[in-house]
């Protein structure tokens, strides 16, 4: 097998990564202490570690790529937007389009310290901080949707109205794109999606797309949100689409997922569904939520669709992470709550 060229395991790619920043980022100084993240299931992320201080790296992977995925100009531009607001976010600090230092785009961000919580039971907290991390968590999320789009520079981020059309075609595609197998779930979900769109009236805000605590860093007792990671999917669009995302693990498997299903939360001092909403409607000053199936139902699609990706990736060995094929394979268990969620719920 021919060696990558751009592994940033070479000496030579990171001298040529070290003086590309050196140039670009104040203060920056080599040399390069380099270590990668393997939770990401997208964008290849490492952090930088030199004398001076830290600092993270998200990139683009190598191969082929789906139509519109890993846009991460996207990721850099909507950082940079939101650092003067009261969303939390690392400090973007240089995008590079120089394919001769890497192999495909990268950007540099500040290294935020904190605690990356992976498990939405959160077995590390005492019930009074899983409590609070819950709640801050929807707090973030309230903060980001009242974010002023045109102020802070994003005002044709995307395109206001008609955002669940676009985004069921637009994931439509890219699951036949990457499809490797029939799942029957996940056909009945293309199938009710589009018959049984909201009645309320569309809103456009700022939203994240993949807004979850294992993309958050928060304090180490979980009692505030430190920075939102993972914007590659940020869009203009619909708030409620990141709100069915984030509470989707009130429908998911404990067993599977780490999922709210089949453990007594209130046990565990989490907060319900219930509570959680009417939290984020006070925060937003938002009516009743009507049509709730039809956002989580969209959100278990997504992820379907996100899920399928990850795990074709992996099936042509290149995934960013080595737990892509194992994650990638849930892809069929998601598309089956998804199923059951809509015809329960009609």
């Amino acid at each position: 097998m021919t060696a990558d060229p751009f592994d940033l395991a070479r000496p030579e790619v990171q001298d040529r990564l070290t003086a590309c920043l050196e140039q670009a980022v104040p203060g920056f100084r080599g040399p390069v202490r380099l270590h990668r993240f393997t939770n990401g299931q997208s964008n290849p992320t490492f952090r930088l570690d030199t004398d001076g201080g830290s600092y993270v790296l998200r990139k683009q992977p190598a191969g082929k790529l789906l139509p519109k995925a890993h846009q991460i100009d996207r990721e850099y531009r909507v950082l940079s937007a939101l650092g003067p607001t009261p969303v939390p976010v690392p400090a973007a600090l240089h995008y590079c389009t120089d394919t001769e230092i890497l192999g495909t785009p990268f950007y540099l961000m500040g290294h935020v310290a904190g605690a990356t919580f992976g498990d939405m039971r959160l077995p590390e907290l005492t019930p009074d901080q899983r409590r609070t991390v819950c709640f801050r968590l929807i707090e973030t999320l309230a903060a980001l949707h009242e974010v002023d789009v045109a102020a802070v520079g994003l005002g044709d981020y995307g395109r206001p109205g008609g955002f669940y059309e676009r985004q069921i075609a637009v994931w439509t595609r890219n699951y036949r794109a990457a499809e490797t197998d029939r799942i029957e779930g996940m056909e009945a979900l293309i199938d009710w999606l589009p018959a049984n769109m909201p009645r309320d009236p569309e809103r456009t805000t700022l939203v994240h797309g993949d807004f979850r605590l294992e993309n958050c860093i928060a304090a180490e007792d979980g009692s505030e949100i430190r920075a939102v990671l993972d914007w590659e999917l940020s869009t203009l669009g619909e708030p409620l689409a990141d709100l069915g995302y984030h509470l989707m693990h009130h429908y998911m498997p404990a067993d599977d997922f780490g999922g709210y299903v089949g453990i007594d939360i209130a046990a565990l001092g989490l907060p319900g569904e219930a509570e959680l909403l009417d939290h984020y409607a006070r925060l937003t000053g938002r009516p009743a939520i009507n049509d709730w199936t039809f956002h989580v139902a969209f959100a278990l699609f997504r992820s379907v669709g996100i899920l399928q990706g990850v795990y074709a990736r992996a099936l042509q060995g290149n995934a960013s992470s080595p737990y892509a094929l194992e994650r990638g394979r849930k892809a069929r268990l998601v598309a089956d709550v998804g199923r059951r969620l809509i015809e329960a719920r009609g």
